[in-house]
């Protein structure tokens, strides 16, 4: 089954950190731009970091700058999102997707949802609260 899966959500308080990763399972991800999503209650979606296929351009959006990192590992097949400095709005549903061809800030401006890219994971919840 091909699909991408996140995992590494969870509670932490502000000032906190957390590792988000999104593996792939059926294929490899290394012909894909990857982007993380996230989603509040009552936001738009929100693209928070996308990467290139090499992993040699980033994108972040100005809210995350200088507290999240992206990165892959081409050996796990798999993205993960560092996430330090935690804030309150930080909080939501985090989601990667996988889009083959196309320019990594364009990825990270796709917020209509999953069927904008050829792949789309469940999501996985992250909560910042003291």
């Amino acid at each position: 089954q091909l699909q991408l899966v996140e995992s590494g959500g969870g509670l932490v308080h502000p000032g906190g950190s957390l590792r988000l990763s999104c593996a792939a399972s059926g294929f490899s991800l290394e012909n894909y731009v990857i982007g993380w999503f996230r989603q509040a209650p009552g936001k738009e979606r929100e693209g928070v970091s996308c990467i290139s296929r090499s992993g040699g351009t980033t994108y972040y959006a100005d809210s995350v700058k200088g507290r999240f990192t992206i990165s892959r590992d081409s050996a796990k097949n798999t993205v993960y999102l560092q996430m330090n400095s935690l804030k309150p709005e930080d909080r939501g549903v985090y989601y990667c997707g996988a889009e083959e061809y196309i320019l990594v800030q364009a990825m990270c401006e796709r917020t209509r949802g999953p069927g904008e890219f050829d792949y789309w994971g469940q999501g996985t919840q992250v909560t910042v609260s003291s």
